[in-house]
């Protein structure tokens, strides 16, 4: 890859020192010897040449020098100087050498980007890395992505299950409500017909003579709530005593459930915890 990025700029000062050396030689040909003017393009040449490998020396340390750059940028101005000048004094072809003249410093440029891309390069290894964890990031994404639709439809099914459950529910509620409506309006012309109380009484007059029994059926409304048994609460050893001789009052001892049972029955009045506790203590 590094092979790649310098390739342009190896390719482009190449042809920029042959440009150089071909103008200077065909600029100064007619008014100093050959040889002079061959020093003195190989001159411009060599010292781009030099600055740049210096330059490149450098940043392959990791250094960097401000002085060597600015030498390499000056001998790029030189040789694009040279080849504006030649390209304005010709009098054919001038605009093909103004379109070549730019190649110079069009050099210089590409191995500024090339240094700049070795500054950032990466190895093989830490690239693999990076790919591994991107995928991973990925991976992760579309996993909880999968979840989240999972969750979602799973939701969707639930609740459409109880939606359907509670219309179910409701729609037999209406019916039970409509039937129980039915049967108290049944029962409310029972009660209220002309010949019930009679039709009654003609049936257990004979069981019960003398007696004149009194038909209600029950009434389709509000409910009173019966008020609270009231009366002294039982001491500790007062219910102990109490459940000790229900619990022995019958062979074999009584269950707790029996105890309780016959408890409420005699009309004494204790909490469940308070019964269970004393059953405990006299067990």
């Amino acid at each position: 890859m590094r092979g790649k990025t310098a390739l342009p700029a190896v390719l482009m000062t190449a042809v920029s020192m042959v440009l150089t050396l071909a103008v200077v030689v065909m600029w100064l040909g007619s008014a100093v010897p050959l040889p002079v003017a061959l020093v003195v393009g190989l001159g411009i040449d060599g010292g781009w040449l030099a600055s740049l490998a210096y330059e490149r020396r450098l940043a392959a340390q990791g250094d960097h020098s401000t002085a060597v750059t600015g030498v390499g940028w000056g001998f790029g101005l030189i040789a694009t100087g040279v080849l504006v000048a030649h390209a304005l004094s010709v009098d054919h072809g001038r605009g093909a050498w103004l379109a070549v003249a730019w190649l110079p410093v069009a050099a210089k440029a590409l191995w500024l980007v090339h240094s700049l891309w070795e500054s950032t390069a990466l190895t093989p290894n830490a690239l693999d890395v990076i790919r591994g964890i991107r995928q991973e990031a990925r991976d992760e994404a579309a996993v909880a992505r999968a979840r989240l639709r999972s969750q979602a439809t799973s939701e969707e099914t639930r609740l459409a299950a109880v939606t359907a459950a509670g219309a179910r529910v409701a729609r037999v509620q209406a019916r039970t409500a409509e039937t129980l409506s039915k049967a108290w309006t049944e029962l409310e012309s029972a009660r209220s017909g002309q010949g019930t109380g009679k039709a009654l009484a003609s049936v257990t007059g004979p069981v019960t003579p003398g007696v004149t029994p009194r038909w209600e059926l029950p009434v389709w409304g509000p409910s009173e709530p019966l008020s609270a048994l009231e009366g002294p609460a039982l001491s500790e050893a007062e219910l102990d005593a109490i459940v000790d001789a229900l619990r022995i009052s019958r062979t074999p001892v009584l269950s707790y459930r029996e105890m309780a049972a016959l408890f409420r029955a005699a009309g004494h009045s204790a909490s469940e915890t308070r019964l269970r506790a004393s059953w405990k203590r006299v067990a």
